[in-house]
């Protein structure tokens, strides 16, 4: 067998479409891609927050543009891709960030309105987004597509159903895609993150401080001590394995499920009875 030198991190001159990009998690992934030669554009649902997002990256010396995505709305997401190989003649990397939380409750209690939203933006946008890249990538018979996915999404969490499903669905459909286009050359993988405090975990802690009682720095605790590394994630640690995935060192990577969580596989504990049922 023929000895090869290291691989490195390289995305010069690849063009990333990072969704959910204009903050938190998202803008830590499209920080971390443009630093390593990628040029990026920011897809987000808030067109000033992306485009402030942008303007801080361009700020450090790296290639970014920004537009406005609402990754629900089918033909808006067919736009966006058109525009984006239009303008940047192709897309090599596009990772799939963006995704809506859910209000705790128990199944007994969840909305069919709230569970039609979380799933129609963090699995059927996925999807939306995934089908249109996907579209592109086998005509250039190249490129790679990276799903956040969740620790939820393989060892669901009480009182997050709607989440929990959307993101086992996501795992699924990266799986299959991987399979699909497999032939042409494309890859696709997903990460599942484990605790990271977010302005998006923030909020669910929130709601779980609620209901238990407990104060959020009892809760920040609570959930450090569970994890077998022994602290909460930063966005970069998960920046960095979108950006090993996204790049020649992972070519032989795909339909795989990167948890990155600091050992911590997921929350499972059963919830106490309820004060009333109804």
């Amino acid at each position: 067998m023929s000895q090869t030198s290291s691989i490195p991190i390289n995305l010069s001159g690849k063009i990333a479409v990072v969704t959910g990009a204009a903050q938190g998690l998202g803008f830590a992934i499209a920080e971390q891609l443009a630093q390593e030669g990628a040029f990026l554009w920011i897809a987000d649902i808030n067109a000033d927050q992306a485009r402030t997002a942008a303007e801080k990256l361009r700020n450090q010396g790296l290639d970014t543009n920004s537009a406005h995505l609402d990754i629900s709305d089918v033909a808006e997401v067919a736009a966006f891709f058109e525009k984006v190989t239009a303008e940047s003649k192709g897309l090599d990397i596009l990772v799939n960030n963006a995704g809506v939380g859910q209000k705790i409750c128990p199944v007994v209690n969840l909305g069919a309105e709230e569970w039609g939203r979380v799933l129609g933006v963090t699995l059927t946008g996925t999807f939306f987004c995934c089908q249109a890249a996907a579209k592109i990538m086998e005509r250039q018979e190249s490129g790679c597509i990276v799903n956040i996915a969740s620790i939820n999404g393989q060892n669901p969490a009480a009182g997050a159903a709607a989440y929990n499903a959307a993101k086992a669905g996501v795992i699924s459909l990266t799986r299959t895609l991987a399979l699909e286009l497999a032939v042409y050359g494309v890859r696709v993988n997903a990460v599942s993150p484990g605790p990271v405090y977010t302005q998006f975990n923030k909020t669910v802690m929130a709601q779980r401080c609620e209901i238990l009682g407990i104060t959020e720095q009892e809760m920040i605790e609570r959930v450090r001590k569970s994890i077998p590394l022994g602290r909460w994630g930063e966005a970069t640690d998960i920046a960095r394995s979108v950006a090993f995935l996204c790049s020649p060192a992972a070519s032989w990577i795909t339909g795989e499920v990167l948890r990155v969580s600091g050992g911590l596989e997921g929350v499972s504990a059963a919830p106490p009875k309820r004060t009333s049922v109804r």
